[in-house]
């Protein structure tokens, strides 16, 4: 299924004493690219989330964070750390015979001091096993994500090559008859110019303008083109490089049907398929 490289997913699950926030979010980028923002208590766990994000996407600039969330609902009231309490008396005592007139702790800078209030803690072994299923619950969530977002994509990109499909099937019919008044309007003009005793000339002048004016090979090889970019839109798994590569030469295509145009329904399919094309390498942009 096409992906898009752009998604997000959120994810939360509670435990005991803490709660876990996971974000995912993702934007276009040519190759995968991971930024991590974890918690310190989670930090150990960046090369397995890495190797865990990695199976499952293939490009774009990935941002991971993680947040772990103390409830204090759930921590037991064990009063202060009477350790603490001794340690900052001391520091307080020394700091004010040094500096008489600084100020004394106040009980709301004391209660934030770290460690000052017990608090519950999680095994490690219970936090990293609900990281990772929080991780990959929010993975699931992201895949999704892109691949709504890559199903829009996809048909994005199938309606402008059913447009572009259209304009080559309408003109492929009139190229006889405009090659046959290209052909007339130029032996009018050579004729007007080297008279009766250029015939030779005239011929050879004829030949190699209807061999630069014929476009029955660009326009083959645009049809063979949409139809390869209809196979690999069709394709499971990361699709976006060919798919570029695809616009690259359905471009060149137009723009060669372009210089060699010798009438106005020419120029018109060439600029109608261009406008298409750029609409379509837009969206490829997106895709993984």
């Amino acid at each position: 299924m096409t992906a898009s490289m752009t998604g997000f997913a959120a994810h939360s699950i509670n435990l005991e004493h803490a709660s876990l926030n996971f974000d995912l979010r993702s934007v276009n980028q040519r190759y995968l690219e991971l930024h991590f923002r974890l918690a310190d208590e989670v930090r150990i766990l960046e090369p397995q989330l890495r190797e865990l994000i990695q199976q499952r996407l293939s490009r774009g600039k990935v941002e991971c964070r993680i947040a772990l969330n103390p409830n204090p609902a759930a921590t037991p009231d064990n009063g202060l750390n009477p350790a603490i309490l001794e340690r900052l008396a001391q520091w307080q005592a020394e700091v004010q015979h040094r500096l008489p007139d600084s100020a004394p702790l106040s009980v709301s800078e004391i209660l934030r001091w770290p460690g000052a209030v017990p608090a519950a803690t999680q095994s490690q072994d219970t936090l990293n096993e609900a990281v990772l299923a929080g991780v990959r619950a929010t993975l699931d969530d992201m895949v999704a994500s892109r691949q709504r977002e890559g199903a829009k994509l996809r048909q994005h990109i199938l309606d402008r090559l059913a447009a572009a499909e259209s304009e080559v099937a309408t003109l492929r019919p009139l190229l006889p008859a405009l090659i046959a008044a290209q052909r007339d309007k130029l032996s009018e003009r050579l004729h007007e110019a080297l008279g009766e005793a250029g015939h030779e000339r005239l011929a050879q002048e004829i030949v190699l303008a209807a061999q630069k004016a014929d476009v029955d090979e660009e326009l083959a090889r645009l049809t063979t083109h949409f139809a390869e970019v209809r196979r690999v839109l069709a394709q499971p798994g990361a699709v976006g490089k060919r798919l570029d590569f695809l616009m690259q030469e359905l471009h060149r295509e137009a723009n060669t049907l372009g210089s060699k145009s010798v009438a106005v329904e020419t120029s018109r399919t060439s600029l109608e398929l261009k406008v298409l094309i750029e609409q379509m390498r837009e969206q490829v942009q997106n895709i993984e």
